[in-house]
C-alpha cells in the first residue's frame, strides 16, 4: 500500500506542478500560437497516458499485492488486450503527431509578400544582410571572405552592391509583416532561435535554411544559438529589435551597403602620425605605453582592432559606464578624431610601429594559466596571436596589468554591457570562468610567455 500511496502522490504532485510552475513558455511574438497549441496538445495527450498508466500500476499493486494463500495466475499473452493498447496508443501517437504536420506544411510555405533577411553565423557571433533598393540579394562565395568582406559576397555581382551589411549584434525587423530568413553558416553547425518567436532552424555549413515568421509585438529578443558550436557556444548571443514604421526603414537606410564598405579610401599613413599626437601623449610616443597613465601599449596592435576599438568609443559602447574611469577619459580623445579616415589613418600608422618586448610584471601559476587559456585561445589564438574572424585582438606581447584589469572590468560588467557591444557582452560572458583573482593572474602570466 505504501508503494500505491507513493505512486498516488507523484501523479498528483507532478499534475500541480505542471499547472502552477513558473518554467513555461515566454509570452509569443508572432504568428507561431500553433506551435503552442501543438506543444500543449502533446502535453495534454502525454498527461493523460501519464496518469492513466500510473492509475493502472496502483489499481495492479493494490488488487494484485501478496496475499497469504494465493498464487499468481500466469498468462504468457492476451491478444485481446494488445489489440487494444496497440489501438490506444496509434490514436495518441496519430493525435501528437498529425496536428505537427499541418504546422510545418505552413511553416514552409513562405508568403509571397515576406521581406527577406539573410542571417549568418560563425563562431561565435551573427551578421546580418538585408537586400537593397533591387531586391535581390548578391551571391557569395567562401573565396570572397577577408576583414573587410566577412560574408564573402562576391565584389563583381553587381546584384549585391546594394546589399545592407550589418555585422553586430542587431537584427531589426518589422511589425506586422511576414519575413522570410535565410540561414548560412561560415563554418559549424548553429541553430537560430529566438524564444518568443517561436521558431529555430540549423545553419548547416555547405547549405542555406530558411524560416519565416510575422513579428506580431514590438520589442527588444534574445537570439541564441542552440546548437552546441565550440567552447564559446553559450556566448553565442544577438538581439533581435521588432519596430514599426517608419523607425524600421529609417534604419535600414542609414546602414552601409556592400559598396561603400569596398570603397577604397585609403590610408595616409602620414595624417595618422600627425593625428597620432594626441594619443601619443599618454601611449607613447613608440606606443609603447604607459603605467603610470594606465595607457596600454598600442604597438603590435592590428589596424582593424585598433578602429573597432575607436569606433566603440565614438558610439558610446565604451567609456561610458560610471565605474570605467580610465574608459571615460578615452572618449574625448577618441572625439579628436572627426571621421572615418581619420580613424583608418592613425589605425594604419599604430599598426606600422614596431612590436617590441614589454616587461611583465604578473607572476601566477604558468601550468594552470595554459589549462585556463584553452578557452581564450578558441578566439584568440594558440599563441595569442589574434584572429580577425572572431574579432579577437592579439594578446602576446599585450600589457599584462592591463589584461588583469580589462579582465576585472569584464567580470565586474564595466566593460561590454552596452548592449550594441556583441563581443564585449561575449567577453563578459567568458571571463567568468576565471572564478577568482589568482586565476586571472594564473591565465595572464601563461599569456606573458607567449611573446616570447
Amino acid at each position: 500500500m505504501a508503494l500505491a500511496v507513493a505512486i498516488f502522490l507523484l501523479v498528483v504532485g507532478s499534475i500541480i506542478f505542471h499547472l502552477v510552475s513558473p518554467w513555461w513558455f515566454t509570452p509569443i511574438a508572432s504568428n507561431w500560437t500553433a506551435v503552442d497549441s501543438t506543444v500543449e496538445l502533446t502535453f495534454i495527450v502525454t498527461g493523460i497516458v501519464f496518469v492513466l498508466v500510473n492509475g493502472f500500476l496502483i489499481y495492479c499493486v493494490v488488487k494484485f499485492r501478496h496475499k497469504e494463500g494465493h498464487r499468481a495466475h500466469y498468462e504468457p499473452e492476451n491478444k485481446k488486450l494488445e489489440i487494444i493498447l496497440i489501438a490506444i496508443t496509434s490514436i495518441g501517437v496519430i493525435a501528437m503527431l498529425a496536428p505537427g504536420l499541418f504546422v510545418w506544411a505552413n511553416f514552409v510555405d513562405v508568403p509571397d509578400d515576406a521581406l527577406e533577411v539573410e542571417v549568418v553565423g560563425q563562431q561565435w557571433r551573427w551578421s546580418y544582410r538585408y537586400p537593397g533598393s533591387d531586391g535581390v540579394f548578391g551571391s557569395t562565395d567562401v573565396s570572397h571572405m577577408t576583414h573587410e568582406n566577412p560574408l564573402g559576397i562576391n565584389p563583381e555581382d553587381p546584384s549585391g552592391q546594394d546589399d545592407v551589411i550589418v555585422y553586430n549584434a542587431d537584427l531589426r525587423l518589422l511589425k506586422d509583416r511576414p519575413v522570410k530568413l535565410w540561414l548560412r553558416s561560415k563554418d559549424v553547425l548553429h541553430n537560430f532561435t529566438v524564444a518568443q518567436f517561436r521558431v529555430k532552424m540549423d545553419l548547416v555549413p555547405g547549405m542555406v535554411t530558411h524560416l519565416w515568421l510575422t513579428p506580431t509585438l514590438a520589442g527588444e529578443y534574445d537570439i541564441l544559438c542552440e546548437e552546441l558550436c565550440g567552447v564559446a557556444h553559450y556566448a553565442m548571443r544577438g538581439r533581435v529589435i521588432v519596430e514599426e514604421e517608419p523607425a524600421y526603414s529609417n534604419w535600414v537606410a542609414s546602414q552601409k551597403t556592400f559598396a561603400q564598405t569596398q570603397q577604397e579610401s585609403g590610408t595616409d599613413i602620414n595624417n595618422g602620425r600627425a593625428l597620432y599626437a594626441v594619443c601619443a601623449s599618454c601611449h607613447g610616443q613608440s606606443g609603447e605605453g604607459n603605467e603610470a597613465l594606465n595607457a596600454p601599449r598600442l604597438a603590435g596592435m592590428s589596424s582593424w582592432y585598433i578602429e573597432n576599438q575607436i569606433f566603440k568609443y565614438k558610439n558610446g559602447y565604451r567609456g561610458t559606464h560610471e565605474d570605467d574611469t580610465y574608459g571615460r577619459q578615452m572618449v574625448p580623445m577618441a572625439a579628436t578624431l572627426a571621421n572615418e579616415a581619420s580613424v583608418k589613418n592613425v589605425a594604419a600608422f599604430i599598426e606600422s610601429l614596431a612590436d617590441t618586448p614589454n616587461n611583465q610584471t604578473v607572476t601566477g601559476d604558468i601550468e594552470n594559466g595554459r589549462r585556463l587559456y584553452t578557452t581564450c585561445g578558441a578566439c584568440h589564438g594558440k599563441q595569442g596571436e589574434g584572429v580577425w574572424s572572431t574579432d579577437a585582438p592579439k594578446l602576446a606581447g599585450l600589457n599584462d596589468w592591463y589584461m588583469v584589469r580589462q579582465l576585472h572590468n569584464f567580470k565586474n560588467g564595466i566593460r561590454g554591457y552596452h548592449s550594441a557591444d556583441a563581443t564585449g557582452k561575449q567577453m563578459m560572458l567568458l571571463s567568468g570562468m576565471l572564478k577568482d583573482d589568482q586565476s586571472i593572474d594564473d591565465v595572464v602570466a601563461y599569456i606573458n610567455t607567449l611573446q616570447k
